[in-house]
């Protein structure tokens, strides 16, 4: 069995110069990183990443807590955020929620227990001083998260922009009676992703009717229910921006087992586009969210902060999306007074 007296033999480099690289000690040159590389390959040589482990006090481990796995924008997420860990030689925990502030602490003591070396969370539950006092035991990330008092970096896609985006398309198209549907996070991504649809009805001279909101909205069952509560209504909106693409698709299909005609009597707009809308009839128009560059930045930022050591730290990283025009949103309609 070979030793790091081997590697460093092959390599031509001294022991030290073997176990820094090992131990990921950032003064070393890449020349030096690769001849080591070259060497453990060569004789099969495999570190003992347990005692480097004590060494280091470090666990190799990140844990990400989402609140629902079932959520395909979380599993998408999950999805990129391991492949950039393991890229970084990282393994990553899922940590589910249910959007329960007991078992965000619980997983948050992970932590404070050095189980794990860094946390990302994209969500958060509890009040923000909860949260904050695990910073005594190691860095924490949010992704696709914001909490403006927070001194931690904060990867997030501008969700103002989207909301203000989306509403406009309707707008364009003619619509004036326009749903909206939230997903029950209280989170401020979701507050300004509100705030920017109903500022984009508000510049249009258009008034949003409370009783086209509709909230808890996360599954296609969701949206099936949420489109007979429309079809329902003495006067129905013409337009829905569900929120998510299952509430979407489910919306659509309850559509037209009803006949109605998509987007002829209700246009519908998803979001994060998931297979599912290109796949549907009509297909969905829905927003592209920058998942891979949110995964990559909030990996990029963790690292550094596990190995710099420096766990408070305001910073905003922020990311644009973009509004994928399919059919379920293509006529256009003549305008009509607003109510």
């Amino acid at each position: 069995m070979s030793t790091i007296e081997d590697v460093a033999k092959l390599a031509g480099l001294s022991r030290t110069t073997v176990s820094r690289v090992l131990n990921d000690h950032p003064y070393v040159s890449d020349t030096k990183k690769k001849l080591v590389q070259q060497a453990m390959e060569q004789l099969g040589y495999v570190p003992n990443s347990a005692a480097r482990s004590l060494r280091n006090q470090k666990t190799g481990i990140i844990a990400v807590l989402i609140p629902k796995i079932s959520t395909p924008f979380f599993s998408q997420l999950i999805e990129k955020l391991e492949m950039a860990a393991s890229a970084k030689g990282y393994q990553l925990i899922i940590c589910q929620t249910q959007f329960l502030k007991q078992k965000e602490r619980n997983y948050l003591n992970l932590l404070k227990t050095r189980q794990v070396d860094g946390v990302i969370m994209t969500s958060v539950e509890n009040d923000w001083p909860v949260v904050d006092a695990y910073l005594n035991y190691g860095p924490i990330v949010l992704c696709n998260e914001i909490v403006e008092n927070a001194q931690i970096p904060m990867v997030y896609m501008d969700q103002a922009y989207s909301g203000y985006t989306i509403a406009n398309h309707l707008l364009e198209r003619g619509h004036r009676h326009i749903a909206y549907c939230s997903n029950g996070m209280v989170s401020e991504g979701m507050k300004a992703r509100e705030h920017g649809f109903k500022q984009a009805l508000a510049e249009a001279g258009c008034y949003f009717d409370e009783k086209f909101h509709f909230q808890q909205a996360l599954s296609v069952e969701d949206g099936r229910q949420i489109f007979k509560r429309i079809a329902s209504m003495k006067t129905s909106p013409t337009a829905i921006f569900t929120g998510g693409d299952a509430v979407a698709a489910g919306v659509v299909s309850e559509a037209k087992r009803h006949g109605w005609s998509i987007p002829g009597d209700l246009a519908v707009v998803g979001f994060d586009n998931m297979e599912i809308t290109e796949i549907l009839d009509p297909q969905i128009t829905t927003v592209i969210q920058p998942v891979q560059e949110m995964a990559l930045k909030s990996m990029d930022v963790i690292y550094d902060k596990i190995h710099k050591k420096q766990y408070r730290s305001y910073e905003k990283h922020e990311f644009s999306s973009q509004l994928a025009v399919r059919e379920s949103t293509m006529m256009k309609r003549k305008l009509v007074a607003t109510s």
